[in-house]
């Protein structure tokens, strides 16, 4: 696999960039990049993937972390539910998706679900006016385990947590299979599901999604011997996954700096436009093969 040493950096800090702003790392359109433009189709691709959200995620985090925009709540709830499902997912991936034409269909629904809910969230949310106020602080007013209370911007939002755990570990599962820390599905269904605005979103699910990563990346690391002498390679690209994760890095610190100067449902539609353009080329593709 020969590419030019600028292209991984450059594509990752354009996609997390914009991707960042919705609480998503980018790995899930950063894996059909490699799939397709890079002709990596091997299970490896998954754990490289999850490599790149190890480097890129900590400075999102960071970043939201310093403006006091982390819910931590909510970032527990998802690392507690995702971490368990990541691992799930990785021997799901490796026992029954490690063909590259099955993965892709698989890749393809999943993508579909995810700009299927960006867009009933953003249907669901026309014409209701922007947030009224300056103050980005996001407050918890009680947290127990039959309730999360939250109060953004003189609105109050409230959450079960037991479904929200339910959620995230349905989405660790998947994100184990597709090589993402999983805030690419959660976070939009948080959105759509229990109505919280995605300001108060993006920090806690990339919170959830390096938790999530690191997870991953050691599962991947530990098992690949297993698989060497079946000639199917399983451990990350490390240098590949660092070169991306290099310019994510960039990408998502100016993302999550950003984020609040850019309207919520234009982050949603954005997002929903690129999703379903890979999603549906991917399932058509394998309903042809």
């Amino acid at each position: 696999m020969e590419i030019s040493t600028w292209f991984p950096p450059v594509a990752a800090l354009v996609i997390s960039f914009f991707t960042s702003m919705a609480g998503v790392s980018g790995a899930f359109l950063l894996l059909p990049l490699q799939m397709s433009v890079l002709g990596f189709t091997s299970p490896a691709v998954s754990a490289t993937n999850l490599v790149f959200n190890l480097v890129a995620t900590p400075s999102g985090v960071y970043r939201y972390w310093r403006e006091s925009r982390i819910l931590w709540p909510l970032a527990l709830l998802v690392a507690a539910g995702t971490a368990p499902g990541v691992i799930a997912g990785c021997f799901v991936r490796l026992s029954w998706l490690p063909d590259p034409t099955r993965f892709k269909a698989f890749v393809g629904l999943v993508l579909l679900g995810i700009g299927s809910r960006l867009v009933m969230d953003i249907w669901k949310s026309r014409g209701k006016p922007a947030p009224p106020g300056t103050e980005w602080h996001a407050r918890t007013v009680e947290f127990t385990p039959r309730r999360l209370l939250v109060e953004f911007q003189e609105r109050k939002y409230e959450c079960k947590p037991a479904g929200i755990f339910i959620l995230s570990l349905a989405v660790g599962l998947i994100g184990g299979i597709y090589g993402i820390g999983g805030a690419a599905m959660i976070a939009p269904f948080l959105a759509a599901i229990y109505g919280l605005p995605m300001y108060i979103i993006a920090g806690a699910t990339l919170m959830g999604t390096l938790v999530t990563s690191i997870v991953g990346v050691g599962f991947y690391q530990l098992i690949a011997p297993l698989y060497q002498s079946g000639g199917m390679t399983v451990a990350p690209n490390w240098s590949l996954g660092i070169s991306f994760g290099v310019g994510g890095m960039a990408g998502m610190y100016l993302g999550a700096r950003t984020q609040r100067f850019v309207p919520a449902a234009l982050l949603k539609l954005m997002l929903a436009l690129i999703v379903l353009s890979i999603a549906v080329p991917y399932l058509a593709a394998y309903l042809h093969s």
